[in-house]
């Protein structure tokens, strides 16, 4: 897990085991945490967030997206998997 961008109390990190996946972050703020994927920026899932943080922090990541999937590419290189059939936006 590596932290590649930080804004305010929130802390936005890419695992390194999951290049398997199509390009996404995962964004912690104190015991919350949420999946973001990023083409196009939506919410995978969130722990702990309220729904007007969610959209905060989706605006947040949609303004840093670029250089977010440059730091992806980096990590895990261009190819973008399929995502998964089912995004379940109330959690895991």
């Amino acid at each position: 897990m590596t932290q590649v961008f930080r804004e305010g109390p929130y802390r936005v990190y890419i695992y390194a085991h999951e290049g398997n996946e199509p390009p996404h972050v995962h964004v912690k703020r104190d015991g919350n945490d949420a999946k973001f994927w990023l083409l196009p920026v939506e919410v995978s899932w969130s722990r702990g967030f309220k729904p007007i943080e969610v959209r905060r922090i989706g605006r947040m990541l949609d303004r840093h997206a670029q250089e977010l999937l440059k730091e992806w590419h980096e990590r895990h290189g261009s190819r973008i998997p399929p995502r998964p059939p089912h995004s379940d936006h109330r959690g895991r």
